[in-house]
């Protein structure tokens, strides 16, 4: 499932919602999937709104320091 960034108007002022993609897939009747800036942080959930609701989470964790060593996956242009 591709998502990228968008705005909304909501009540008359602007917010911006971040989406960010991710890879997912069933597996023995469970939802498993990864953010895709992150790939080494799998986590799981008993639908795809449950493991979706899941990888919220993990990506506040990620990013708000609560998980020590965060390795990323960044883009090196060489030539």
């Amino acid at each position: 499932m591709e998502i990228g960034v968008e705005s909304i108007i909501q009540r008359g002022y602007h917010t911006h919602m971040k989406t960010i993609r991710y890879v997912h897939w069933q597996e023995k009747g469970m939802w498993l999937g990864y953010l895709e800036d992150y790939p080494d942080y799998m986590t799981q959930g008993e639908s795809l709104e449950d493991l979706q609701a899941h990888l919220k989470d993990l990506f506040e964790d990620l990013t708000q320091g609560h998980i020590p060593c965060v390795r990323k996956v960044g883009e090196l242009q060489v030539a």
